[in-house]
């Protein structure tokens, strides 16, 4: 496990390789045998130097989360102590006055780059697949072997430095070495071949500084200045701080900066980010061994949390096992995916041409015609040049993976394909006729599934002459960057086209989760219950930014109604058409299908003299409604944007104002706080609206946009809360 050796120039290696693992980690057995090196080390006379290497290709993963996830939390103290002994260890030869160096060959996570810190000199091996990072807040956790103290006094607070401590420990984002270089967290990048070489080679080079005494407790007068860590030098302060003080002004400015960000970007439901930016601030106020015990007590705190081991169960453990198909069905050969047939090259389906020619996989895409799938073409193609433009792909690499894209509307070239998907709009009729031309092509053991979000696989497939051979595969938009792909199984599908689905979703490096057949699958169920319920809320009066505000502040990353806009809301019209034709007197109304609602009748009119002049003014080309762009006024050569819903109920809030100079005051501060938000003109219209002709006057007085005159046309149709058109006059 912990492999210790030392030459006859007295530089002892300590080897860490943990046998019947791919990697070496963290747990209760490698610490101890390494914490017997790490003494053996320190205590040999003999000893000039130490070198603490890995005999796999990476270096070390971090803890063990199994342990972390079965760890007894009940009794705090006990825990304080369990994991305050891994913080001594890594002190104790810190602060042993002999220089330690750390060879990293390969990824360094966790606890495996804090044992790196805790070494005096660091180099890393030239491996471009290595990565350097502390991800533990991604898991609920923090640092918990003094990486949330040595990295800030490492890298210190300049502009790019406090942005490198945010990057690694609250955003919890894994460097190449050789951003790891630059930041300051190593010292080295030397070839692979020379790792060990240079190690050495550092350690038998005589330190060019005098002996110095360090500020550790009971140090020697005088110490090997190459065995002192910065923080343990006398006179130390902290890089980019005046003065080196955390509670200087520019100290006192950053942490209240980070502190905004994280709120900001968390809504405090995370306790993660939060810890650590405390843990940091706390820390860097104290002695170094006095803030180590601050870390631990976070630590213990956040893994006390039911937060912490939730995010480990799903986020590590169940990403885990649906990645390794952990219940693909057994007794099925592994299908090597080569060629595939999608057909419909629009948005989705040149999407899922484009990950599936990134990793390797020839693509048929058809279309009803040569220009639409020409069209999809190029989209795979736009894709492949973003990446040859971030230096992520080479050109000629570009064209050879655009040149498996054959663009077609002749379905004959089908042939020979392993699957077809099936990518075209939620409409059962045109799903049924694509499926009967794809299937006169392909072979008897030939893989069609559908792409259909909402639509239950067992009732498309009666349009299949193999229907076990026919899967769902639901993939997310964009494809490009969303990694998850619902897998469906009919009633009549196999469990050999099941256990293949799964095999091409992992080769596009997807991660495949299996549901049941059901009306909107289990994504699409949820989502849908969600956007419904924030329409419901909307509906019954609820301001439109309160309701998305909430969801977030519940931990949801989107709210209901901005989800609804993104995703399309004629989608969402769509689908509840479908499912109204579809189930017919089964079907139950959600209360959100019309827009109105219980108790809404006195609104008819008003909303059907909204909708005429909506038509009116759609007919003649001032208004669009975009999915993810809310609706416009495109009038006067102007565009206005105005979130479908957020003027929900306005003719009934506006009041004459004109003889009531008491209230113009609080209208004016009403507007000009909400001109001062996100989106000022959004805002202050919305303001604006609740309060009639005055309030506009001042709008405009706030704004100084006196030329214009703002309207706004309340629409009734579609139940999506009614959007709003903001219409310069």
């Amino acid at each position: 496990m912990i492999n210790y050796s030392v030459d006859s120039d007295g530089i002892a290696t300590i080897l860490w390789d943990m046998p019947g693992r791919s990697m070496n980690v963290l747990n209760e057995g490698s610490i101890t045998a390494f914490a017997d090196a790490a003494q053996k080390a320190v205590a040999d006379e003999k000893v000039k130097g130490v070198i603490l290497t890995s005999g796999k290709d990476s270096f070390i993963a971090g803890a063990d989360l199994d342990m972390l996830l079965n760890t007894d939390t009940s009794d705090a103290t006990a825990v304080m102590n369990q994991f305050s002994q891994l913080q001594r260890m890594f002190r104790a030869y810190e602060t042993g006055g002999k220089p330690w160096v750390a060879a990293i060959n390969g990824t360094a996570l966790g606890g495996g780059l804090e044992i790196c810190l805790a070494c005096h000199y660091r180099i890393a091996a030239d491996n471009k697949k290595a990565k350097i990072g502390q991800p533990e807040v991604k898991l609920g956790l923090l640092p918990g072997a003094g990486g949330t103290q040595r990295i800030p006094r490492l890298l210190g607070f300049g502009m790019a430095q406090a942005m490198g401590v945010s990057q690694i420990l609250i955003e919890g984002k894994d460097l190449s070495v050789d951003e790891a270089k630059n930041l300051g967290v190593i010292h080295e990048v030397v070839p692979a071949d020379k790792l060990l070489v240079r190690a050495k080679e550092w350690l038998m080079t005589p330190s060019k500084e005098a002996p110095i005494k360090p500020t550790w407790p009971k140090a020697p007068n005088a110490v090997d200045a190459r065995a002192v860590q910065p923080w343990d030098r006398p006179g130390y302060k902290i890089p980019g701080l005046p003065g080196g003080q955390i509670w200087s002004p520019a100290g006192l400015q950053t942490f209240i900066g980070a502190n905004a960000l994280v709120s900001a970007k968390t809504l405090s439901v995370y306790p993660a980010p939060k810890a650590i930016l405390s843990c940091i601030y706390e820390g860097l106020m104290l002695p170094f061994d006095s803030a180590l015990k601050v870390e631990t007590r976070y630590f213990v705190s956040l893994l006390r949390d039911p937060v912490a081991k939730s995010m480990i169960r799903t986020l590590f453990f169940g990403l885990q096992d649906a990645n390794k198909l952990v219940r693909r069905p057994k007794g099925v050969d592994k299908q090597d995916y080569s060629k595939i047939g999608i057909l419909g090259a629009g948005f989705m389906g040149a999407g899922i041409a484009t990950v599936s020619v990134q990793n390797g996989i020839d693509v048929v895409l058809i279309d009803r015609d040569q220009a639409a799938a020409d069209k999809g073409r190029q989209h795979v193609a736009d894709e492949l040049d973003k990446q040859v433009k971030r230096g992520r792909l080479a050109q000629d690499k570009r064209d050879a993976l655009l040149a498996k894209v054959t663009a077609t509307a002749d379905y004959a070239q089908l042939k020979g394909v392993q699957m077809v998907i099936e990518a075209v709009f939620e409409n059962r009729e045109i799903k049924a006729e694509v499926t009967k031309k794809a299937e006169a092509v392909l072979g008897v053991k030939d893989i069609f599934a559908s792409n259909t979000s909402t639509l239950p696989i067992t009732g498309l497939a009666e349009a299949s002459v193999r229907p076990e051979n026919f899967i769902g595969l639901h993939f997310f938009s964009p494809v490009e960057k969303m990694p998850l792909v619902e897998i469906i199984m009919g009633k009549k599908t196999s469990q050999e086209t099941l256990a293949r689905a799964l095999d091409y979703v992992q080769k596009i490096r997807k991660t495949p989760i299996v549901v049941n057949d059901s009306r909107g699958f289990f994504t699409s169920r949820v989502v849908g219950g969600y956007i419904s319920e924030g329409i419901r809320m909307l509906q019954e009066g609820v301001p439109a930014a309160m309701i998305d505000n909430a969801a977030r502040l519940a931990g949801m990353p989107v709210g209901p109604l901005t989800l609804n806009d993104e995703v399309a809301i004629d989608l969402s019209w769509k689908i509840v058409q479908q499912s109204q034709k579809d189930l017919g007197d089964k079907y139950k109304p959600s209360g959100t299908e019309d827009g109105a609602g219980a108790g809404r009748g006195r609104e008819e009119e008003r909303r059907r003299r909204g909708d005429q002049e909506a038509a009116a003014l759609r007919a003649g080309g001032r208004c669009c409604a975009l999915p993810g762009r809310g609706r416009f006024d495109r009038s006067a050569g102007r565009r206005y944007r105005l979130d479908h819903g957020s003027g929900l109920r306005a003719a009934d809030r506006r009041h004459d104002l004109a003889d009531r100079p008491g209230r113009r005051r609080q209208i004016r501060r009403r507007v000009r706080c909400a001109g001062a938000k996100v989106r000022p003109a959004v805002h202050a219209a919305q303001a604006a609206a609740r309060h009639g002709g005055q309030g506009r006057k001042l709008l405009r007085q706030e704004q100084g946009q006196s030329r214009l005159t703002f309207r706004l046309i309340v629409c009734g149709k579609g139940g999506f809360g009614r959007p709003c058109l903001l219409q310069p006059q």
